[in-house]
């Protein structure tokens, strides 16, 4: 399954993603222009990752980065505070710029935008705008997309906004804060109104699950405009939310109920960790995707909060030779068993124990 096995799959899982795209945005032909571009630039990448492995380099398709810690909100569960990472000491944005760029030429094909709420940063936008051969879905809680913020990422094709919601309106204030879900809807009217390709991410527990498989529930975003859906099971980082986590059962359900989804509407739908059991195991580490955190540590995965290298004073492709995540894809099958929708969260100690 490693290497060549892997590889494949994920370059086979990135040019199948990119023509349902197309399919799903046909009606867009500025989006549909965007896409197709974007196919090439893929090739591209996946050229010049193969080419690097050989030199000894692993570069993964995808890489997250936490452009920041700050947020606007304080979510029940929310991964990034029960880290305790610091606000502050953020990575500079003309070092983000630089990153992105190295990121670009070692052929990363997605960078995800998450935080903290990445628009605490809005110039970020700016900076993602410079390289059109990268797609950066940007995860945002919506409450900062203000007009001039909608107008941006209608110019700017290569960002995807996607905003997280819980559900219906008692799901969602219930964790994200009273009066969120009616904010949210407004920032979703904004982005629809003005013709932007946009997404949601759901963080699926077993309180919400019934709502985010209900195919009327769906099939309305659907009909408001809504192209793009992240499934994300919820990893139990605070102590005494275990009942949080999706059932073994409503898991494989929902492979299934995603499924049924992509055949019935028009939508792209992307489950997370659920897609890693196609490809062997985890994909953190660079076997697959990398975090990095607002701080400039290279780190295996958002929820694997360690790292022996920093990018502040280091490149790109030197942090990719770091040990840890060397150690980490080396038993990346073992990684494969999670009750918790995570591995390296499950085996955070043993991850810990990598660390010198």
């Amino acid at each position: 399954m490693e290497k060549q096995g892997v590889n494949s799959l994920l370059n086979s899982a990135i040019e199948n993603f990119l023509k349902d795209a197309l399919r799903v945005v046909a009606k867009n032909p500025a989006m549909s222009g965007y896409l197709l571009r974007a196919a090439g630039h893929q090739k591209k990448a996946e050229r010049l990752r193969a080419e690097l492995e050989e030199e000894g380099v692993k570069v993964p398709p995808y890489m997250i980065i936490s452009v920041t810690n700050s947020c606007n909100l304080r979510c029940k569960g929310c991964y990034s505070r029960a880290q305790h990472r610091r606000e502050g000491n953020e990575i500079s944005l003309e070092r983000l710029r630089e990153l992105i760029g190295e990121a670009k030429e070692l052929g990363v094909s997605f960078v995800f935008l998450a935080g903290g709420e990445p628009l605490m940063r809005p110039d970020i936008l700016d900076a993602a705008g410079d390289f059109p051969e990268i797609i950066f879905p940007l995860f945002t809680n919506g409450l900062l997309i203000t007009d001039d913020i909608t107008e941006k990422l209608r110019r700017i094709k290569n960002v995807v906004p996607v905003v997280s919601i819980e559900g219906h309106k008692g799901e969602t204030d219930g964790r994200r804060g009273e009066g969120v879900h009616e904010r949210v809807s407004a920032a979703l009217g904004k982005l629809r109104d003005r013709g932007v390709f946009y997404g949601v991410s759901f963080t699926v527990t077993s309180e919400n699950y019934k709502t985010l498989t209900d195919e009327a529930y769906i099939g309305g975003l659907i009909d408001s405009g809504c192209r793009l859906y992240f499934f994300v099971e919820y990893v139990p980082v605070r102590e005494n939310t275990e009942n949080l986590v999706v059932s073994d059962t409503q898991r494989m359900e929902l492979s299934l109920k995603l499924e049924s989804f992509k055949s019935k509407f028009p939508g792209l739908f992307v489950s997370f960790p659920g897609d890693e059991e196609q490809f062997g195991g985890c994909l953190s580490a660079g076997r697959g995707f990398i975090h990095i955190s607002a701080e400039g540590d290279i780190e295996p995965c958002p929820f694997a909060p360690y790292s022996d290298r920093n990018l502040k004073n280091m490149s790109l492709r030197d942090a990719l030779n770091s040990d840890l995540l060397r150690k980490i894809r080396e038993n990346s099958a073992a990684l494969s068993e999670t009750h918790g929708g995570c591995a390296l969260w499950e085996k955070r100690e043993w991850v810990r124990s990598l660390v010198k």
